[in-house]
């Protein structure tokens, strides 16, 4: 089967993939907490997710009473860099090691920017209970497969913000959760939804309950994990409208995982495909006309003719 020969959508399944995804994953979460921490609260925990830079994911901006700073991922050079309004800046590099080294060396840099912060260790919505300060497990890093994934996320945020933009409603920006591990784009109806029951692995259930506070249609990317190893974008919908599950979803190649309770888009299809470009944007545009139709949102309110 062709694959996209511009290596615009380069191949995620390497070797070691699943560990260098993971050890990444902990990475995001130490920084996210950062933003956690001393971010503002904004509505739907907002004010905690990742964004894409030309270089990698970074918290953006965070102020720090008269200053401010931020905290970058950088994937091509594979460092972590610290830059602070006032120009301090610290970093070290990414590689191999235990999660407990990375957080001495993570709050030592932080440190010697004039970043004082205390973080909340324990990882969020993973199955194993990980301490971000003290495991000692050796996490593996490929260079490479950080570059690669990072490559990915530059095709999904110029097309998850395509799809934002003729959006009239009430709409997330393009963004990374560390919790999940994924970058998605949220739409909302405007109307509340019903309290969500919450239950998700090592995080509080007061999370989710202001997550989903009203109706959504969110789509977005991750790059799979040991209980799901198939990269995919997907399209969900909470509440989940009666008759969702099977809705005519294009392209051929997406279809509803129920243990998901979503809709998803193979990457290895969009690699596959002669234009990447119209098959997530069939995918992301069916999945969330399926939701809006069927949940009774007001469309000729909420969205701009194409």
């Amino acid at each position: 089967m062709p694959t996209d020969p511009t290596g615009r959508w380069p191949a995620l399944n390497t070797p070691d993939w699943q560990a260098s995804a993971r050890t990444l994953h902990l990475w995001t979460q130490l920084v996210g907490k950062t933003r956690l921490a001393l971010a503002p609260m904004v509505n739907h925990w907002w004010q905690v997710a990742l964004y894409l830079t030309a270089r990698g994911l970074s918290t953006s901006p965070i102020p720090l009473g008269w200053r401010a700073f931020e905290v970058e991922l950088d994937l091509l050079a594979q460092r972590l860099e610290i830059r602070a309004s006032d120009g301090a800046r610290d970093g070290f590099e990414l590689g191999t090691g235990t999660l407990a080294d990375f957080h001495a060396r993570y709050m030592e840099a932080l440190r010697r920017a004039g970043v004082e912060v205390k973080l909340y260790p324990a990882a969020t919505e993973l199955e194993e209970a990980v301490s971000l300060d003290t495991d000692r497990t050796v996490r593996r890093y490929d260079p490479d497969w950080g570059t690669r994934f990072f490559t990915a996320l530059v095709q999904v945020d110029r097309l998850l913000k395509e799809f934002r933009g003729p959006f009239l409603g009430k709409a997330s920006p393009v963004h990374f959760f560390w919790g999940a591990f994924d970058m998605a784009v949220t739409r909302f109806s405007g109307r509340r939804a019903p309290r969500h029951p919450g239950g998700v692995p090592n995080c509080p259930d007061r999370v989710p309950v202001e997550a989903y506070s009203h109706e959504v249609s969110s789509a977005g990317f991750w790059p799979g994990d040991p209980s799901f190893p198939e990269a995919a974008f997907y399209c969900y919908a909470y509440p989940q409208p009666p008759g969702f599950e099977s809705a005519p979803v294009l392209p051929p190649s997406a279809r509803y995982e129920p243990g998901l309770h979503e809709f998803i888009l193979p990457y290895e299809a969009v690699r596959a495909a002669a234009s990447p470009d119209l098959e997530v944007m069939t995918f992301l545009q069916t999945a969330y006309a399926a939701a809006a139709e069927l949940g009774h949102w007001n469309r000729g309110e909420l969205e701009r003719p194409r």
